[in-house]
């Protein structure tokens, strides 16, 4: 879309990846086993399968079988092409998310699934709210340094937008331990995870708010063992093309058996007040 505000700052973001350590994608590895473990949950042998991401060399090692499609705005997929689509660490820096979701779902086969690993809100939150304060207190005001990214609660949202059905969003939040925040910063690099949005700060930062960063980052979020924590969560969406025979959930109000009944419990009425 044309008129669609630029958030991320592509060429900024493809120099932060080529920079990448394979030894530092931990949380592709995590993301890499989640996958694979609901995939062998669905009783379905997927044929034609893509991968969209960033990181092509990771993904093709994890699904040798697949094929690597960048992530770029616009996907490089032929309309209802393959069965099965991985959508993998990437739509936290996507200028267009529901967009990248609605070109998924153009590229899959009726029933086809999706699959979408990505960092949600959660994500570095500790390191979100010490920037912010050290810059305030440094500099008097704030730069955009740490992309948004979606709480969960609105991203199941996200598939109904595009069009998939029996749509399901879950998180899984995961803490590593760094010496102080000055390491995590360097392991984020690592990741290629750092600052690419188009909005940032183009110069170098004023070395005061990252010492005062890394104070306020140990005095808020130092653990018992002198380091501190840093969140990360994984969110996965979980979508179906619409398909012929699939299964559909039933309207509101439909049912016909009662929950107590089926748990074998008794009800207590909400209001016991007595008249």
């Amino acid at each position: 879309m044309e008129n669609m505000p630029v958030l991320v700052d592509r060429l900024a973001l493809q120099r932060n990846r080529a920079r990448a350590d394979a030894d530092a994608l931990f949380l592709h590895e995590t993301l890499a086993a989640e996958l694979q473990e609901r995939l062998n949950e669905v009783n379905r042998t997927f044929t034609s399968v893509a991968i969209v991401t960033g990181f092509p060399d990771f993904w093709a090692q994890a699904f040798p079988n697949a094929t690597i499609l960048a992530d770029d705005d616009t996907l490089s997929a032929q309309p209802e092409t393959h069965d099965l689509i991985l959508h993998v660490m990437a739509l936290h820096w996507s200028n267009d998310p529901v967009g990248q979701l609605v070109q998924c779902r153009h590229a899959l086969k009726p029933d086809g699934l999706l699959l979408c690993g990505f960092l949600g809100g959660q994500t570095l939150h500790e390191l979100r709210a010490s920037l912010a304060e050290a810059e305030a207190i440094v500099a008097g005001g704030i730069s955009p340094r740490i992309a948004p990214m979606g709480e969960i609660r609105d991203l199941g949202a996200l598939l109904q937008r595009a069009g998939f059905a029996l749509p399901v969003a879950d998180a899984t939040p995961l803490t590593a331990s760094y010496a102080n925040a000055f390491h995590l910063m360097h392991d984020l690099r690592k990741m290629g995870e750092a600052n690419a949005l188009d909005a940032r700060v183009k110069h170098m930062t004023r070395r005061n708010v990252m010492t005062e960063t890394a104070s306020i980052y140990a005095e808020h979020f130092g653990n018992d063992d002198g380091r501190v924590d840093a969140t990360f969560e994984l969110i996965t969406l979980t979508g179906w093309s619409p398909g012929e025979g699939q299964q559909q959930p039933l309207r509101p109000g439909s049912a016909t058996t009662r929950l107590a009944d089926a748990l074998g419990a008794t009800e207590t009425p909400l209001d016991q007040s007595k008249d």
